[in-house]
């Protein structure tokens, strides 16, 4: 079994300790908690125990557990965690490029998951996750729980890049699979028809999800730095390739780049999405700190 030990170094746990990630709509969940809730009281489905923090409400200790082993726990419900959220991670194909001496996107993504799911975790939240390539590879419906949280990383790290990109027709089968409101967190270089990509993303908020995008790209695919004769392979499909002068049409493919780039961003600012550009040459820890301050600030 892996551990966030093995993904995250004990700088960016600490880095982490200081952040929040608070919604910024109505969510369903706790109302005596961190986010605001549409719901006006309790729902009898045990979901879990907890240990007792203070602030917590004496009459929701659970006595009998106390009695047997000297602990207090407090008795979850299905409704009372305080945020349910899911992390989309992308594992197509594409997600396997990675620069020289550079993590590959995936990689990345599996860090800045696990991040997203420790820092939630830690407020007490719910989080879930699903992996994805052209289908959905792996759902796990939200819980608040270290052996949760272990489950989830487990997933990330088994979903190897691989098969083509379908962001579009995955998220459609997605939004009535995650039917209560909450937080969707998608982490991904969102390669496809960029069109039905923000199309399938509005259903999400047509069902009254917040929803934020990680968009995470290689520093080569931004940049385009390569000067010699190339031999570029797609990553999706194993037989494709070509040999290429890349400076032949180094000025096309960047602005081909800035147009599909420009495309994403109004895409997203039409549906309220957010959308938090990264590229895998910056700390992600980093990048999460510095837009979770920006959401802060802005809420």
């Amino acid at each position: 079994m892996v551990h966030l030990t093995d993904y995250l170094k004990p700088a960016e746990f600490k880095t982490l300790k200081s952040l929040e990630l608070m919604a910024k709509q109505l969510v369903e969940g706790m109302i005596t908690g961190q986010h605001r809730s549409p719901h006006k009281g309790f729902s009898t489905e045990f979901a879990q125990h907890r240990e007792y923090v203070p602030g917590d409400e004496i009459r929701r200790l659970d006595w009998k557990v106390f009695a047997k082993t000297d602990r207090y726990c407090i008795r979850e419900y299905e409704e009372e965690t305080n945020l349910r959220a899911m992390v989309l991670l992308d594992a197509s194909g594409s997600m396997s490029y990675g620069g020289t001496g550079r993590l590959t996107k995936h990689e990345y993504g599996i860090r800045l998951a696990a991040s997203l799911s420790y820092l939630l975790s830690t407020q007490r939240d719910s989080v879930g996750l699903v992996t994805f390539d052209d289908e959905v590879r792996a759902f796990i419906p939200p819980l608040s729980s270290t052996r949760h949280l272990r489950t989830m990383l487990q997933a990330m790290v088994d979903s190897t890049p691989g098969g083509e990109s379908d962001l579009a027709g995955v998220f459609l089968t997605l939004v009535p699979r995650i039917r209560r409101r909450g937080l969707l967190i998608v982490i991904s270089d969102c390669f496809g028809d960029v069109a039905h990509i923000t199309t399938a993303l509005s259903h999400f908020r047509s069902a009254n999800h917040e929803v934020l995008v990680f968009h995470v790209m290689d520093p080569d695919e931004i940049e385009f730095p390569f000067r010699d004769w190339t031999r570029f392979e797609s990553l999706e499909k194993t037989t494709h390739f070509q040999l290429l002068d890349p400076l032949s049409f180094r000025k096309a493919y960047l602005q081909s780049y800035e147009t599909y780039r420009q495309e994403i961003v109004q895409g997203c600012r039409r549906n309220k999405i957010d959308l938090i550009p990264i590229r895998t040459d910056q700390p992600f820890n980093e990048a999460l700190a510095a837009y979770l301050s920006r959401r802060h600030h802005a809420r």
